[in-house]
């Protein structure tokens, strides 16, 4: 059995960081594009996507902050985080097969259990692709759970099936 464990506001201290890391796959991408409802042809189609200054398909760039909610969600602080605000820049695009690592490193803590955190996103070879900030509401009390097993999705061919 895999678990959550949190860190509570009292946990947190400044300059504490953690790691979550994930791969762009092609199955990623397509149902980002499919809950997001961003069908950009800059993400899905290759011939399009040839001709634009990236030569090639590229992640939506709210994937990469999606990965930096989860990593709030489920690392640090964890289960029962409240997340408040976010600043992205986007530094470098992200590409299919790019295994990205989110760093949170705890900037400032605040009063009423508020703690933001320096966010930065780097690519396999250590490249930025995403640097921000995100406030959030950090637990107070200590949580560990079971991690959900998310059911398996197989992508069909569209409407049509």
């Amino acid at each position: 059995m895999e678990v959550l464990e949190n860190l509570t506001y009292e946990d947190l201290n400044v300059g504490d960081s953690a790691t979550y890391s994930r791969t762009l796959t092609e199955e990623e991408l397509i149902l980002f594009a499919a809950v997001s409802g961003d069908v950009n042809p800059l993400h899905l189609d290759s011939e399009f996507a040839s001709q634009t200054i990236f030569k090639e398909r590229i992640a939506h760039g709210m994937w990469s902050g999606a990965l930096i909610s989860a990593a709030l969600a489920t690392v640090m602080p964890g289960p029962g985080t409240i997340y408040l605000e976010q600043t992205l820049k986007f530094r470098s695009p992200v590409k299919l097969q790019d295994v990205l690592l989110v760093r949170l490193t705890v900037k400032e803590k605040l009063p009423k259990g508020r703690v933001v955190f320096d966010c930065l996103v780097t690519n396999q070879a250590g490249e930025v692709v995403v640097e921000g900030e995100s406030k959030v509401i950090a637990p107070n009390a200590k949580l560990v759970l079971e991690r959900p097993t998310l059911p398996k999705i197989i992508i069909g061919g569209g409407d049509d099936d």
